[in-house]
């Protein structure tokens, strides 16, 4: 469903569920840049890189992340949060 045909209700219960996504979402960033910066400091270039790096630009790619930057502008244009 398009988030403009949504009530404000529906609009309310998708940012609970979008917040609980970008906090996961935030804590898995910053543990694969743990990853990246640990295999930094040991010069220990390899695969766990590799894969920390392909899984953040997964992560950040995300269209769940374009939906919510959507959301938060209906939400501030029905002045509802």
């Amino acid at each position: 469903m398009e988030l403009r045909e949504m009530t404000d209700e529906q609009l309310l219960k998708e940012e609970k569920e979008l917040r609980s996504f970008s906090i996961m979402n935030a804590f898995l960033i910053g543990f694969l840049l743990s990853i990246i910066f640990i295999s930094i400091y040991y010069s220990a270039y390899g695969v766990g890189f590799v894969i920390a790096l392909f899984l953040i630009y997964r992560l950040v790619k995300d269209p769940k992340n374009k939906r919510a930057k959507e959301l938060k502008a209906i939400l501030k244009e029905r002045n509802l949060k």
